[in-house]
This record gives C-alpha cells, sequence and structure tokens, in this order.
C-alpha cells in the first residue's frame, strides 16, 4: 500500500557531504545516488588503521573507530585539507593550500606514499604502522551496517545555544543537512520512513555523540565541550539520525524530504 506525506513538517535538504577518508576532510556533493543498503559513493570508503588490527578487505569485518586515527583523538587530522577523486581514486592532500602528499588509494605505491605522509605526521599517536585500508565495497562506518547519517540544523541552533558558542555543523560529519525541521524533531522519528524524491530510507538509530564533536573542522581546535552539554540540557548525547536506504533514487541539494505517513484508504 502506498503511504502520503505527511506536510506537518516540510523539510529540505541543505546539504550533502560524504567522507571517502575515516576522518579526513568532509567533500559537498549537490547530488547522490542513494541505492538499497549503501552508503553515498565512496563514503568512508577507506581508513588508516591505527595499530595493528587484523583488517582482511577479503574478509572484512567491523570495527569500532578506535581502531582508526579520528577526530575524537587526533584532532590535527582537520588541519589537513584532502580532495578524493571517483575516476582516478587519487587523494590530495593539502596543508596551508599546498600538496603534502598525494596517491592513488586503489594501488599499492600509492597508498604507501599517503602511508608515509601519515607515518611522519603522526608518529606519537600512532599505535603501529600508518596502513592504510581499502575494504572494495566495506565502508568504516561508525556502526556495524551501511547507513546514511542526518542532521537537522535546527538542533545545531539549540547546540549553539547550549554551548554560548557557533558551532559549525560540519562537527556532526553527517551526510544529509536537513533545515525545516524543528529542533530535535528527528529524535522522535526512530522507525519511520523519509521519502526524498524516489528514494526511501528507514531510520535505524540516533546518534550518540563523542569527543569528535568538539574539535572546530576549519581550525582543527578542540575548542567546545559539546557531549557534556548535550547530556546537561537533554538527558543524553544524541544529535542526529541514523537511516538505511530501502528503495534507490537521486538526491539532491534542495529536495523535500517528508516523514511518510500511513495511508487511512
Amino acid at each position: 500500500m502506498t503511504g502520503t506525506m505527511s506536510q506537518t513538517s516540510p523539510a529540505r535538504i541543505a546539504g550533502l557531504y560524504r567522507y571517502p577518508v575515516k576522518g579526513l576532510t568532509p567533500e559537498p556533493l549537490q547530488t547522490a545516488p542513494l541505492r538499497p543498503g549503501e552508503t553515498l559513493p565512496a563514503d568512508r570508503r577507506y581508513a588508516l588503521e591505527n595499530g595493528p588490527t587484523g583488517f582482511d578487505p577479503a574478509a572484512p569485518v567491523w570495527k569500532p573507530k578506535t581502531a582508526y586515527l579520528m577526530l575524537m583523538r587526533n584532532e590535527r587530522l582537520a588541519g589537513f585539507k584532502t580532495r578524493f577523486d571517483d575516476a582516478s581514486n587519487i587523494l590530495t592532500i593539502r596543508k596551508d593550500g599546498a600538496i603534502v602528499a598525494q596517491g592513488d588509494l586503489e594501488s599499492a605505491e600509492g597508498r604507501a606514499a599517503i602511508e608515509r605522509f601519515f607515518a611522519t605526521e603522526f608518529a606519537d599517536e600512532l599505535r603501529g604502522p600508518a596502513r592504510l585500508l581499502s575494504g572494495g565495497g566495506y565502508a568504516f562506518t561508525d556502526l556495524a551496517r551501511k547507513v546514511i547519517s542526518i542532521i537537522n540544523l535546527a538542533s545545531v541552533a539549540e547546540v549553539e545555544q547550549m554551548v554560548g558558542a557557533t558551532v559549525h555543523p560540519l562537527r556532526f560529519r553527517a551526510n544529509v543537512y536537513v533545515s525545516g525541521w524543528p529542533a530535535w524533531h528527528e529524535a522522535g522519528l526512530m522507525g519511520e520512513t523519509l521519502r526524498i524524491g524516489s528514494a526511501r530510507l528507514k531510520i535505524v538509530k540516533t546518534t550518540t555523540r563523542c569527543a569528535a564533536v568538539n574539535v572546530d573542522p576549519d581550525t582543527a581546535a578542540r575548542d567546545l565541550d559539546i557531549p557534556p552539554a548535550l547530556l546537561n540540557h537533554r538527558g543524553n548525547t544524541d544529535c542526529g539520525i541514523y537511516a538505511e536506504v530501502i528503495e534507490g533514487g537521486d538526491i539532491a541539494v534542495g529536495d523535500e524530504l517528508a516523514v511518510e505517513q500511513p495511508s487511512l484508504l
């Protein structure tokens, strides 16, 4: 049975981002194809191992984010600006505008070039060799399932009130940023289905926040204390939701997004 769209909470996609290498620079998108059971294309396709994990790309097993270099503990990552090119698989790393490392992440030589850079730059923070992991179709997401992460910009505005400072939305490293929902509307959507054009997404989990959100994505400074503020004001450290794609379709910045309501017919 087809559903009808609720008009009580009109919303639109205000921003769309992917993170090709876990912990590195967000990349803005104007459009993206959603496919059932998949992340955004190339989202968290790679990760930088922090100490031996035994990861086998032929038989990938989910590991917690502490297995990798990541912003929660390695905030200096935000000081490097990266760009991944889908056609060539080349990752380019810049510092203050200058290229400091570059390599094809699908070649042994290219991965080695990136690994040498991180082995030098993060020598004091690594627990072992700086191994760049490529899992093929595997995604190094914080959940042991392929999801799309969603942030409500009105909730971010309330977080700004909690901490008394400007909060860059990219601190939350979401895929989809939504405008038009009331603050914390997303917290009541567990189990609901969202429709964006022909795509449908099932809300599966709230996003529990760690110290990664305390790092400014522009300056790499650890300058706020957001999780305790959330806990103090809301009784938990949740901000954002995860959704699984259940029907595919192309989405774009500006697209309407609605909670699907059961038909009364």
